[in-house]
């Protein structure tokens, strides 16, 4: 098994803030494709309100809050 992959797990992004409309509800089989979404997303998360996000799989948070924004 590759890292990141754990069968019948599901990975996915939380907000902050929360915003409903940002399309975060989604879930992903691996953390790779999670990632790979945020990287392709991430500008729409910005115009939809949300600063930062943190991955979880499942219940678990692997990292975060991570920054959106760009450093000023």
């Amino acid at each position: 098994m590759r890292i990141g992959q754990n069968p019948g797990m599901s990975w996915h992004w939380k907000g902050d803030p929360a915003v409903r409309e940002a399309g975060l509800d989604k879930t992903f089989p691996t953390q790779g494709e999670a990632e790979t979404w945020l990287g392709e997303w991430y500008p729409d998360l910005l115009e939809a309100g949300v600063h930062a996000v943190s991955l979880y799989e499942e219940n678990r948070l692997v990292y975060g809050p991570m920054r959106l924004d760009p450093e000023v």
